[in-house]
């Protein structure tokens, strides 16, 4: 059976009388008039022309693939937001390579070599170590977009900010407020206490409000944040309220308080940071700090699109959390 012929710019031209370098500018939107535009695509609509994606990529120098280097999937607030981001760079024609660092400082620097190799037109990154040597070596070889922490050694195309300054400070003077001062602090990953501004943040404010804090690096995923948090609950004296720097790690404390024979929030207060939709269907309800999804999504795929087709910077985006006050916290009972 013989294979139909792939359709060719050339074959357009022949259909619309243009020169096959006017029908190129026109597929692309450039240099011809916007109704010379529509009747190139509506020829190639006809006959089935479909780019190909490999010689457009050595034509221009892009392969319209973006790397997203995610410090955790198990973390289900960057599951939600790997999902929303896939679709939205879909809607913009841009298809996107997702990877997982699993809060491992080696494996990221790894990830990164293997997207950047990829020859990704944009790298994406939700950092486990910012203060890594990789990621100016990475904003070398691609437009280098950092979400959640800056990356201070890095030249990065455009950053997109956590204000854990904020968060942080009110999720602990909510805890003080409600006059607790043994306090269980969860961070993800590990050796993570020098290098991410949050945790700095944590023992910052704890010594301005005089808390008596135990910081733990935790997983993300529902057994491995219980075994940690059973772990930390059995021990003396017993913390009497938990901050999870994720509702993932939140959702392991509820789990092992449950086993412990603790009721939440009348022997364990304990407050989350991401709001992720299952939070609001615990018993009690997690008290949490809302990092909005799409508003983190709209703002990263604008800024990779500006860096790509316009190779433009953008300044600084500082997303501000929004608290969720609900019924896991209250004063200690002891």
């Amino acid at each position: 059976m013989q294979r139909r012929k792939r359709p060719t710019i050339k074959d357009i031209a022949a259909e619309t009388g243009l020169s096959p370098a006017a029908v190129s500018y026109a597929l692309r939107g450039l240099q011809v008039p916007p109704e010379t535009q529509q009747r190139v695509r509506d020829a190639a609509d006809r006959l089935g022309y479909e780019a190909d994606p490999v010689a457009r990529a050595l034509a221009s120098g892009r392969t319209g693939m973006v790397g997203v280097l995610c410090s955790s999937l198990e973390d289900l607030w960057q599951q939600n937001f790997a999902t929303t981001l896939g679709r939205r760079f879909l809607a913009a024609d841009r298809n996107t390579l997702f990877m997982d660092s699993a809060a491992d400082p080696a494996r990221e620097a790894l990830l990164t070599k293997n997207l950047l190799d990829q020859r990704v037109d944009a790298l994406v990154t939700i950092p486990v170590d910012p203060t890594s040597q990789h990621w100016a070596e990475a904003a070398e070889r691609t437009m280098l977009v950092a979400i959640g922490d800056p990356l201070p050694g890095a030249a990065t195309a455009a950053e997109v900010v956590f204000d854990n300054s904020l968060g942080v400070a009110d999720a602990l003077k909510t805890l003080s407020n409600a006059g607790h001062r043994e306090i269980l602090v969860l961070t993800p990953g590990p050796r993570l206490l020098r290098q991410r501004p949050a945790e700095k943040i944590v023992q910052d404010v704890a010594r301005e409000l005089d808390m008596d804090l135990h910081v733990m690096a935790c997983p993300n995923d529902l057994t491995g944040a219980a075994e940690t948090a059973h772990a930390a609950l059995i021990g003396t004296p017993r913390p009497t309220a938990v901050f999870c720097l994720t509702d993932s790690m939140a959702y392991g404390v509820y789990e092992a308080a449950r086993g412990l024979g603790l009721a939440v929030p009348a022997d364990l207060s304990v407050l989350g940071y991401d709001d992720h939709p299952v939070s609001r269907l615990l018993t009690p309800a997690l008290s949490t700090y809302r990092w909005d999804v799409q508003t983190v999504v709209d703002a990263v795929v604008e800024r990779v699109l500006k860096a790509v087709e316009k190779n433009r910077r953008s300044r600084r985006k500082l997303i501000t959390p929004e608290p969720k006050h609900r019924d896991s916290v209250t004063e200690p009972h002891r």
